[in-house]
């Protein structure tokens, strides 16, 4: 790439002015840029109208910057001296030219309103601020990328149409979106009907999963079941949604114990759905898998969303409290929160029907729809860490399936265990791990590592425990 050629037109307003532009001038020298400047370039003899000209019309000089103070615009305005004289050959430049990205303003002054000051033929476009002290680094990054054509923000390829949007029998939207919208106002703005609005929008989720439901309806249909599995949940995604944004508006604007119950009573009541229905008819397992990857994925999201608003104890009640589930197939009524993931056979099925050889493809589900969540994965990775820790601590099991990521990403440590290196941090923080200090963590991480069949693996990778927490910086530091 070929350094950029830069001219700067500018006013002699002041001793002081001038130095300031030639100091930017060097300034954008030292980053790769060919500056022009009248100081470096018009030698005694020389045509100063000629040079302007030739500067602003040359096609090799690809960028004009404009120092833009109170001068500079009056000069400009009334077509007097050299700023003048630049605005006749730069006007008709900005408006019959199609190129507009070679015309830039930097604002080096303002009036007493705080208006910037700037050339009639220059007002409405984008300029760049080095009037504040405050912003000018931040203002030169955006000045030296557009010397050198490399924007900030950078326009992403475009996608396929989200498959929930396309239209197909088992494309349903669960009309919750009136109840949803009072609800998150209320939470939003405590309101006293805060707990009634919560409650209304939660049953009105739970009551409309019903229409969810899918089924084999005979053998034929069995070998591309997988394929409804998959589009009903895609399907949930805006209501999934509306409940993610739910559940950051109650991590971040309340506190009401009753409205943590209310979202503990949601998730029981989800449960029956990952279970066979007690209605007449032939029913597999299988038939179950949606509602089985639905109610995991929406439990990742509450705890996740609870640790990274860093209301730990919240995060703690929905681990530590057990779930009434009057299920007809067992016995059992109360359950850890290790209920809420289960097999999915129909995954396992799509996996080999359509040899995709993917060690996971609930954990690249779960990755592919955390984009546009307002969470990244990792948020996800680090409830996921958590429950299964817990699990341990429960002598139960918990199958991490996000983890499959952290085991083979080289980035940095989850956020929440690089804090806990603060002792004052991780005290907040190690109710999730359910123990006293760091000696009791140290002491379940050594019966842990005792028993390596309990440490996932996938493939040749095994998940370390202690590496993951990042245990031994642990509580070392203020």
């Amino acid at each position: 790439m070929s350094n950029p050629k830069m001219f700067i037109s500018y006013s002699w307003t002041t001793p002081e002015h001038e130095k300031w532009v030639l100091k930017l001038a060097e300034e954008l020298a030292s980053q790769g840029i060919d500056v022009r400047l009248d100081k470096w370039d018009l030698k005694e003899g020389h045509d100063a109208y000629s040079f302007m000209e030739s500067m602003v019309s040359d096609p090799s000089v690809t960028k004009v910057l404009l120092i833009c103070d109170k001068k500079y615009a009056e000069k400009s305005d009334r077509r007097t001296g050299g700023a003048g004289a630049e605005a006749q050959i730069i006007t008709p430049e900005l408006y019959t030219k199609t190129e507009q990205n070679k015309f830039v303003a930097v604002v080096r002054e303002r009036d007493e309103d705080n208006n910037p000051f700037l050339p009639r033929y220059y007002k409405g476009r984008i300029f760049i601020d080095l009037s504040d002290d405050a912003i000018y680094a931040a203002e030169y990054e955006k000045l030296l990328r557009w010397a050198w054509d490399k924007p900030l923000h950078i326009r992403p390829a475009l996608g396929k149409m989200p498959s929930f949007l396309q239209e197909d029998k088992e494309s349903i939207t669960l009309p919750t979106s009136v109840e949803f919208r009072r609800a998150i106002e209320a939470v939003r703005n405590s309101r006293p009907y805060v707990k009634a609005a919560t409650v209304e929008y939660l049953e009105k989720v739970t009551s409309e999963f019903e229409n969810l439901r899918i089924r084999i309806e005979n053998k034929g249909d069995a070998e591309t079941f997988d394929d409804r599995v998959v589009r009903s949940i895609d399907n949930f995604i805006p209501t999934r949604n509306e409940l993610i944004e739910f559940f950051l508006a109650v991590a971040t604007n309340s506190s009401d114990s009753d409205i943590l119950q209310s979202l503990h009573r949601f998730f029981e009541r989800l449960l029956p759905y990952t279970a066979r229905p007690n209605i007449d008819g032939t029913h597999w397992d299988i038939d179950q898998d949606n509602y089985k990857f639905l109610v995991h994925e929406l439990l990742l999201y509450c705890l996740a969303a609870f640790i990274k608003r860093e209301r730990f104890n919240e995060a703690a009640f929905f681990i530590e409290t057990e779930y009434y589930w009057p299920n007809t197939r067992s016995s059992e009524t109360m359950y850890r929160f290790t209920v809420f993931r289960q097999f999915m056979q129909s995954l396992a099925i799509r996996n080999d029907r359509l040899e995709l050889r993917r060690l996971s493809l609930r954990a690249d589900s779960l990755s592919e729809r955390s984009k546009s969540t307002g969470f990244d994965f990792r948020d996800i990775m680090t409830a996921d860490l958590i429950l299964y820790l817990r699990a341990l601590t429960f002598n139960d099991r918990w199958w991490p399936e996000t983890l499959l990521y952290l085991t083979f990403s080289s980035a940095g440590p989850l956020e929440l265990f690089a804090r806990c290196r603060s002792k004052r941090y991780f005290e907040q923080a190690k109710v999730l791990f359910g123990v006293r200090d760091k000696d009791q963590l140290a002491q379940q991480l050594v019966k842990l590592e005792a028993n390596p069949d309990q440490i996932p693996s996938w493939q040749f990778e095994r998940l370390n425990p202690r590496q993951a927490i990042q245990f031994e910086s642990m509580a070392t530091t203020i």
